[in-house]
């Protein structure tokens, strides 16, 4: 194991699996069905990532971030990109005031959306590069440069991003760069027949349920540093280190069907994505302990915006998911070649 875990930590384990229960509870008072974008959104905030939420308009995206500052108990800001937004309208700027007292003129910084715990980026494809950059440093510093000054962002601090995979005129794809910055890519999907049913009834209704607050910003923290803590077998690190070199089509062990549909593979960032996952999955399922099914359960949302497919591959209709849905069946951990 690479870390130990104490009495404590263990205990703050049992603790956060009861919560995160409670969460989903309260969640489910305004979001119906999506269980799956909720675990992982909720992973990615506990594994301190930020998340890209990609789907079609309507599926509850910005309603679930929303949900979630509210139960977690975070100041939430939400920024619609357009075209026109310039980097100062997201990380705000410096004014010239009059001081009172001297009567002369000073520099005042005011502050923009992003000194928020959580910050909705809408649309993020929508505006251009210059503007989207404006997100590289506080995603990665958690902090904002404006002149010569650097501002710190409060903590914790979580960007969650929307984007609409149909529509693609007139926007900016995320270059590969700012897209390696996202600790997840989070499919949204459409409802099921029975919850689709039960959002038209919730929603042509009279007003439901509000939210509970379950956490405060200073439990986070300090579940998010057990996360950390939380122990991985030497195989588990092995699997993800091998599963990620598996998709770069140079590497001599990528399997034949990757150096035929891989243009290029992940970088060690995905392996410490996938093991930091693994690492929050196991804690909220209540385990102390990461295994290598946890590594499995992280491939998609970690993996899918890491691997360009080959023109070949776009033009067969394969996508980056149907190559890691291969490679979990191709790369084995140690478990199943003692079996």
């Amino acid at each position: 194991m690479n870390t130990k875990m104490n009495a404590d930590d263990v205990k703050r384990v049992e603790i956060l699996h009861g919560k995160f229960a409670e969460m989903k509870e309260q969640i489910a008072k305004v979001v119906i069905g999506q269980d799956e974008m909720i675990d992982q959104v909720l992973t990615a905030i506990f594994a301190r990532g930020h998340a890209l939420l990609t789907g079609v308009p309507g599926l509850a995206k910005t309603l679930l971030v929303r949900t979630i500052a509210d139960v977690l108990d975070l100041g939430f800001k939400r920024v619609q990109f357009t075209p026109d937004l310039m980097p100062a309208d997201i990380t705000g700027t410096d004014v010239l005031d009059e001081d009172r007292a001297t009567g002369q003129h000073v520099f005042r910084f005011v502050k923009g959306p992003v000194f928020a715990n959580m910050l909705l980026a809408d649309e993020i494809n929508r505006t251009p590069p210059k503007t989207q950059a404006a997100l590289l440093e506080a995603m990665q510093e958690h902090c904002v440069t404006v002149g010569s000054a650097s501002y710190p962002l409060p903590e914790p601090f979580f960007v969650l991003a929307t984007q609409n995979p149909i529509e693609q005129e007139g926007t900016y794809p995320l270059p590969e760069a700012q897209l390696d910055r996202f600790f997840f890519n989070i499919k949204v999907d459409y409802p099921s027949r029975d919850e689709e049913c039960r959002i038209l009834r919730a929603t042509t209704g009279a007003g439901g349920e509000k939210p509970a607050k379950v956490l405060a910003a200073e439990d986070i923290m300090a579940l998010q540093d057990v996360v950390r803590r939380v122990p991985v077998a030497d195989h588990v690190i092995e699997y993800a280190a091998d599963f990620v070199r598996a998709t770069r089509p140079h590497d001599a062990t990528a399997p034949e069907f990757v150096k035929e549909l891989v243009s290029w593979g992940a970088g060690p960032r995905a392996g410490m994505s996938l093991v930091t996952a693994a690492k929050a999955r196991a804690i909220l399922q209540g385990r102390a302990y990461a295994i290598t099914e946890d590594v499995k359960w992280a491939a998609y949302p970690v993996m899918r915006h890491r691997i360009a497919t080959t023109f070949n591959a776009e033009a067969a209709g394969i996508s980056a998911d149907d190559v890691i849905r291969r490679l979990l069946d191709k790369v084995k951990g140690r478990e199943e070649l003692d079996v």
